[in-house]
């Protein structure tokens, strides 16, 4: 009635592990891949001296196996390669421990991920897989593992920092009025130039200039008591500005996190949480490229991508394909350039397509403009004048001119 099953039987010979895993089995394919390729930089990482260490070439097959299921956690890694008889066919039936796992992958992996990264990938196109001719590149928001109400805003430090120079300012008015001799050969402290040290001497000779003076008693305990906390709390901000590096905010327990609307919103209220912009081209469903960014949009990350591309492989692409979010003309001159044939439209291609947008006379980008004499004309054919130029800079560096003109004369205009 039932097939019968021996639990704790012993076998004469012991099996090879590979018989039973199948030939086209995913894990077959990153053991292939990985032995093959170049892992000259990770092997500098190691110490001749010590005690010898698992292979690196063993250690990363297993986790690029394990993260292709999915698995994560360390301890979960190795639990598998306990028990799960892939792992034990990779690593050849031994069993890293957790910590091992977790210390190559964030000191040995660290600096070497990349090229590790571009080693495949050429390996790839050297079997004919994928090319590097074509890059589809685009880009998504990813929330960063960090709390969301630990923020910290770029606006709310330059205020605090701007009320100081103002409430110093008003101190030092105070004391000027009331000493008149001590104060009259030093100058307050603006905004521009604000420091700590700058602030506790200031604050210093205002104690010193107001004490045996009839002053207010209010004004000098406030000195007193700005004198212990100001110094100390622009300390704060001048850290919390390194770590902003021009960012307008970042999280407390994530400081490469950079807050923003992330493409789920859940609540439908425009929360804004901690996370990063991740840039990803590929070509034929491979990744040829990461990157990731900081800013919130994908216009400024496109030349920092490209430029990463081209440090990986030696040349850029042959020909680029984004949507609109790319379109600007930074990105349109740097693609020029280099050499790039790009498949990108600008942020107004579709709205100029509309048959309203066509018809406005009155909308700038329907203006008749002759290039060879810098000549604007409006609906009723008057020449512009050319008013100024004005400059405008980029997140990256890039210098944008924009042009100002305007009619001479509107009096008397049928279209008005």
């Amino acid at each position: 009635m039932f097939k019968s099953y021996t639990s704790n039987d012993n076998l004469l010979l012991p099996p090879c592990l590979g018989d039973f895993i199948p030939q086209n089995d995913p894990v077959r394919v990153v053991h292939r891949i990985i032995e093959q390729i170049n892992l000259e930089k990770l092997y500098r990482r190691y110490s001749p001296q010590g005690c010898s260490a698992y292979h690196p070439r063993m250690m990363l097959q297993i986790l690029v196996y394990a993260y292709l299921r999915n698995i994560y956690s360390s301890r979960r890694i190795e639990e598998f390669c306990r028990n799960d008889i892939r792992f034990m066919w990779l690593t050849g039936n031994v069993t890293p421990d957790h910590n091992t796992i977790n210390r190559f992958r964030s000191s040995r992996l660290k600096d070497v991920l990349k090229t590790i990264f571009a080693t495949i990938v050429k390996f790839l196109v050297a079997e004919g897989f994928v090319s590097l001719d074509v890059a589809c590149t685009d880009g998504t928001k990813m929330e960063a593992d960090a709390n969301r109400y630990t923020f910290v805003w770029g606006k709310s430090i330059h205020t605090r920092i701007s009320r100081i120079a103002e409430q110093l300012e008003e101190i030092w008015q105070y004391a000027e009025s009331v000493t008149k001799q001590e104060l009259r050969d030093s100058a307050p402290i603006t905004y521009q130039d604000i420091t700590p040290e700058k602030v506790e001497k200031a604050l210093c000779q205002i104690d010193d200039a107001l004490n045996g003076v009839d002053a207010d008693r209010k004004m000098k305990a406030k000195v007193r008591r700005v004198r212990k906390s100001w110094p100390e709390q622009l300390r704060k901000y001048e850290s919390q500005g390194k770590i902003l590096d021009g960012r307008n905010s970042y999280s407390k327990t994530d400081n490469d996190a950079t807050f923003m609307r992330m493409k789920e919103d859940h609540m439908r209220n425009g929360q804004l949480k901690p996370g990063y912009n991740p840039q990803i081209s590929t070509n034929r469903q491979f990744i040829l490229n990461y990157t990731i960014h900081q800013c919130a949009g994908d216009t400024s990350t496109y030349p920092l991508h490209m430029d990463n591309f081209h440090s990986l492989y030696g040349r850029y692409p042959d020909v680029s394909v984004c949507d609109a979010g790319y379109g600007s003309e930074e990105n349109y001159l740097y693609a020029f350039r280099h050499g790039i044939e790009t498949f990108i439209k600008y942020n107004n291609f579709h709205k100029e397509q509309k048959r309203n947008f066509r018809n406005d006379p009155f909308l700038s980008a329907n203006f008749y403009y002759n290039e060879e004499t810098d000549g604007m004309y409006c609906p009723m054919g008057q020449r512009m004048e050319r008013l100024s130029d004005a400059r405008r800079i980029t997140d990256n560096g890039f210098v944008q001119t924009i042009s100002r003109y305007r009619a001479r004369n509107c009096k008397g205009c049928p279209l008005r």
